[in-house]
């Protein structure tokens, strides 16, 4: 494996680190009207799981098109860096909010809530669109803003420190 591909899966696994403990406290604290300790104790159990979905759609899917569209908007050799970055967060954000929130939908509303469990699949089906666009909807502003002045920032100061230490080349 490459140098490049190995710093490109150790950047995705810190994101995902990051950002799948934020929005499961954000999705949750929204259904429940608000956040509160008990939020953080019962979300625990859904972040393993949507940690795996989300690092996989972002190796896999996520990132190679959010690079393949930035950079069709932005040439890095004549675009200034940070319209660049702005350009690859905007296309991510674009690609993994519908995406995630598609398979939340099926998480909590297919399988936990309703579903599979209940045997209320046709309730399921009838309301899927609507609860997934709900859910889109709702995400897509704080998924924007929070890569935007938080999560990245955040992400990129690790990734520099680590890639300092371990990989000795410049971050992406």
């Amino acid at each position: 494996m490459s140098k490049k591909k190995k710093q490109e899966l150790v950047y995705a696994l810190i994101t995902v680190i990051i950002t799948v403990p934020c929005f499961v406290f954000y999705c949750s604290s929204y259904e429940a009207g608000g956040f509160n300790v008990n939020i953080i104790k019962s979300s625990w159990i859904f972040i393993p799981i949507e940690f795996i979905l989300a690092y996989l759609c972002e190796i896999f899917i996520g990132s190679p098109l959010a690079n393949k569209i930035a950079f069709k908007k932005a040439n890095p050799k004549n675009t200034h860096p940070l319209i660049v970055e702005l350009t690859i967060i905007g296309a991510t954000v674009f690609i993994m909010c519908p995406l995630m929130s598609f398979l939340a939908t099926i998480l909590y509303d297919g399988i936990i809530n309703v579903g599979i469990y209940n045997g209320d699949f046709t309730n399921f089906i009838i309301n899927f669109i609507p609860s997934w666009l709900q859910k889109i909807v709702l995400n897509f502003p704080f998924a924007l803003l929070s890569q935007i002045f938080f999560i990245q920032p955040i992400v990129r100061a690790i990734f520099n420190r680590i890639s300092k230490s371990k990989f000795k080349t410049v971050s992406i």
